[in-house]
């Protein structure tokens, strides 16, 4: 007797013991939780982020001590009317004393005056590195509070690195609060409309909330292997419950049409097990997919994709369990219940309750007639329309959404806006670090000195006179040279490019055995988007030959493999295209009110995060849907039928399944991070272009006009409808 898979062999034991399985998965997702609270989450730390130059540069300054520190700047100005400079001067003393008797201060600079005299500005340097910062600002936060009351007739506010994250991680929990509310009733409704019952409604809601949950946990201890970036929660929710609700449709439609078609004559385990051989196949197989996928963001060697990668492949793994072990347990738990009621009901007289078999629906069905009745044109004209959608793309620019893209209905961004008009000199820096032997002190000196003097004369650089500090030992100097251009600005990229690649190798260059380099804002942002240049080659590469290689072993067919490279290609490069259309050239203004600075270019990690997701979610559909059309295959159907029967079978739960997961992503278009919004709106068109599009008109035309050659070089097919036509099984 041939050995059952391995989907059937849970399914069954799951379907024999519902109760147990259905118990042991709720102290699964609880020991998950209670685990991952009890070690905490593990965040990436600055060396975790270093790349090129900038991180070489960084990684020197830290070994020598001359690591910069986190800083926090403080404001004071007048209510209305000129400032009382006396009055500000009494504030910022009294700031000063506050501050200094935190442990958590290192020094406070002195009072700054604006040219413009409206402002005065105290700079208060923090312990430890940058990146914790975030952790240690709240004391520094409730003494400019303090001095805010003490002083009412000035405006005190404050500003920094640490307290604008403070405020974008308030904004950021805010803003999931805000998708909960608008993905939980419209799935909702989706799943009423397609089920018509409020406990089955229930149970993809229930596995996927029971899955985020789940991968919540396992997040804070796998944080302790690949440290947290602060991307994984977004991720989890986005990505969980959308596959975690499809996965649970693609199982509870199967079963729903085995239960029709048996008509009473089988037991809800044997339904369950035909779903598991099934539907729970393909979940798995998609899974799968999704998993290898996202696994190939660590290729990139970038913590931040890393974080992206581990999230993703955690809930897609959790929502995949679930679905093979305890949703067959809990539809045993349904489908005997359902029984018993209609036991009772026939023991009172009353007829059965008879179900109306499930029709493809008017609307899906004129979207198939064209690839019904004219595939070669529908082709044709399929993919002209996709390759028009795809061509904006390639005019995509890109850039790293920092500070200034933030969004400015957090107050400390406001507070950094004003700081920067009061202080333009002080827009943005850069970092020369310089390491030579402690024998070339003073040629490291004169090589500075001159470097700074060029600096001073070109308008590219401040005209304040550029800082330098140095180690006690001599061997490492790190000079601060301020750009009056805003962080993301040409200009200020500009000044990097010309300070790297003229004034550096004029000045330091000539001292022998000096290693140099340039840390800062700029030269981060720089460094990381021409890192991102390298890997993605690599990302990609991999990425098409492991779907290539997964569609072929999943399907035996090097054709399906091929076409379904090519048809998410496609979906993908038409995504791109109207993120394009949408942020860059400025249409999400217009149409949904976006902030400039989250339309005005696209950001540097979406198009690789896009592809690989991208890749991974159009398998789920891919896999149903070729599924079912080889099933039908196998049991016989000649190729054109089988194409037909199996998109037609597929057509409600692709369709359910493609609302769901539209309204998960396009929820994340309303939030404040640009990111965020540009990746809901890429997942979300691309979901509707591959339901309605690929699925519905390229995949079939193309399907019926291979013919046979669709499954080369299988035979099987073929010898399945020889079989069926002798009246003997080939799978036998």
């Amino acid at each position: 007797m041939e050995k059952q898979p391995i989907t059937v062999r849970v399914a069954s034991w799951s379907a024999l013991h519902p109760g147990r399985a259905i118990a042991a998965w709720f102290a699964f997702v609880a020991l998950c939780l209670a685990v991952g609270i009890a070690v905490g989450t593990n965040n990436a730390v600055a060396e975790d982020y270093r790349v090129g130059e900038s991180g070489r540069a960084e990684a020197i300054a830290t070994e020598a001590g001359l690591e910069r520190k986190p800083t926090e700047q403080i404001m004071f100005s007048a209510g209305s009317g000129p400032l009382d400079e006396a009055k500000a001067r009494a504030a910022a003393q009294d700031l000063g004393g506050r501050m200094k008797a935190l442990p958590e201060v290192l020094e406070v600079d002195e009072p700054v005056l604006s040219e413009s005299g409206r402002m005065l500005m105290v700079e208060v340097t923090m312990k430890g590195p940058r990146r914790e910062a975030l952790q240690h600002v709240d004391p520094l936060r409730e003494q400019t509070t303090a001095v805010q009351q003490a002083h009412p007739d000035l405006v005190v506010e404050e500003t920094g690195d640490a307290s604008v994250s403070k405020g974008l991680n308030k904004q950021r929990g805010d803003d999931l609060a805000r998708t909960e509310m608008i993905t939980f009733p419209i799935t909702l409704i989706t799943l009423l409309v397609v089920f018509g019952s409020l406990v089955m409604v229930g149970v993809p809601l229930l596995l996927a909330v029971s899955s985020i949950a789940a991968a919540v946990g396992l997040s804070m201890v796998v944080s302790h292997l690949i440290p947290d970036a602060g991307v994984g929660m977004n991720v989890i929710l986005l990505i969980g419950m959308a596959v975690g609700v499809d996965y649970t449709l693609f199982y509870l439609k199967r079963e729903r049409e085995e239960r029709d078609k048996a008509a009473g004559s089988l037991s809800p385990e044997a339904l369950v097990g035909i779903a598991a051989a099934t539907a729970g196949r393909a979940i798995v197989v998609s899974g799968l997919a999704v998993i290898v996928s996202s696994a190939t963001l660590f290729l990139a060697t970038d913590i931040i994709f890393s974080s992206l990668a581990t999230a993703t492949i955690l809930v897609v793994l959790v929502a995949m369990v679930s679905s093979v072990t305890v949703l067959p347990g809990l539809l045993v738990g349904i489908g005997r219940r359902a029984d018993r009621r209609a036991a009772r009901a026939a023991e009172r007289g009353k007829p059965p309750r008879r179900r109306h078999p499930e029709r493809t629906g008017r609307i899906f069905t004129a979207l198939l007639n064209p690839a019904r009745k004219r595939p070669a044109a529908t082709l044709v004209l399929s993919t002209l329309v996709m390759v028009g959608l795809a061509l904006p793309a390639l005019g995509m620019e890109l850039r790293v959404l920092n500070k200034d893209t933030h969004s400015r209905a957090i107050p400390e961004m406001r507070t950094y806006d004003k700081l920067n008009d009061a202080f333009p000199e002080r827009r943005s820096e850069h970092w020369v670090v310089v390491r030579a032997e402690g024998d070339r002190r003073g040629e490291v000196a004169a090589a500075l000195d001159a470097l700074a003097r060029r600096a001073m004369d070109d308008p590219m650089f401040s005209k304040n006179p550029p800082v330098v500090r140095t180690s006690e030992d001599g061997r490492v100097s790190v000079m601060t040279l301020a750009v009056p251009h805003r962080l993301s600005s040409p200009e200020a990229t500009g000044s990097l490019e010309h300070l790297r690649r003229d004034y550096l190798p004029a000045t330091l260059g000539k001292v022998p055995g000096a290693r140099y380099g340039v840390d800062g804002p700029v030269a981060v942002d720089v460094d990381y988007l021409a890192h991102q240049d390298d890997k993605l080659p690599v990302v990609v590469g991999f990425l098409l030959l492991l779907t290539f290689l997964m569609t072929v072993v999943v399907f035996g067919s090097v054709v399906i493999g091929l076409l379904g490279v090519l048809l998410n290609l496609l979906s993908v490069a038409a995504a791109f295209g109207l993120l394009v259309v949408f942020f860059q050239w400025g249409l999400a203004s217009t149409l949904f009110g976006f902030d400039e600075s989250a339309t005005s270019a696209i950001g540097s990690r979406v198009p690789l995060f896009l592809f690989v997701i991208l890749f991974g979610l159009s398998m789920d559909y891919q896999v149903f849907v070729v599924s079912r059309i080889k099933e039908a295959a196998m049991n016989g159907m000649p190729t054109r039928q089988a194409v037909l029967d199996g998109i037609e079978k597929s057509a409600k739960v692709v369709t359910s399944a493609a609302v769901v997961m539209v309204t998960v992503f396009a929820s994340f278009m309303f939030v404040h991070l640009a990111e965020m919004k540009q990746i809901g709106f890429s997942l979300a068109v691309a979901v509707v272009l591959d339901a309605f599009v690929i699925r519905v008109m390229i995949l079939p035309s193309a399907l019926l006009l291979l013919g046979d050659l669709s499954w080369w070089p299988s035979k099987k097919t073929r010898r399945a409808r020889i079989a069926a036509a002798s009246g003997t099984d080939e799978r036998d």
